[in-house]
């Protein structure tokens, strides 16, 4: 059974995921890329961004291309694990977001995800998700 992928794109995404600013460049079953725009809007109570942002992108991205990687099976991913570290604290500006997979079973899968500030490569955070595939609703 084959299945689309619902829109990657901000329009399309909840008003959750729109909120962290992540850009959907690239969105495959192997590699997915993209940008995130941060602002005070993501900020703590002391100025920096929000390590759940962070943490939201990194799930975003894993979980588009896990679901990507699966969907001409009828199925689509799930996070079951999200372990992301923070490196860098940042206030605003442009991070460039690669997700490529570490492994991808019949079952699950295991993605990492690299968040590099755009203007100089450095890395700001990385994560790594572990996702089962399971059926698309309805089938």
């Amino acid at each position: 059974m084959s299945a689309e992928l619902p829109g990657v794109d901000r329009a399309s995404a909840s008003e959750f995921v729109a909120a962290t600013g992540f850009d959907v460049g690239e969105a495959g079953g192997a590699r997915v890329t993209g940008t995130v725009d941060l602002g005070p809007e993501h900020h703590t109570p002391w100025g920096v961004v929000h390590g759940g942002v962070y943490c939201a992108v990194v799930e975003s991205a894993a979980s588009i291309g896990a679901s990507a990687a699966v969907a001409d099976r009828g199925q689509f991913a799930v996070g079951v694990s999200n372990s992301t570290d923070f490196l860098r604290p940042v206030t605003t500006g442009r991070l460039d977001v690669l997700a490529e997979p570490v492994q991808q079973g019949r079952t699950l899968q295991l993605w990492q995800v690299l968040l590099t500030r755009a203007e100089d490569g450095k890395l700001v955070a990385r994560g790594q998700v572990r996702l089962q595939n399971v059926p698309l609703p309805g089938t």
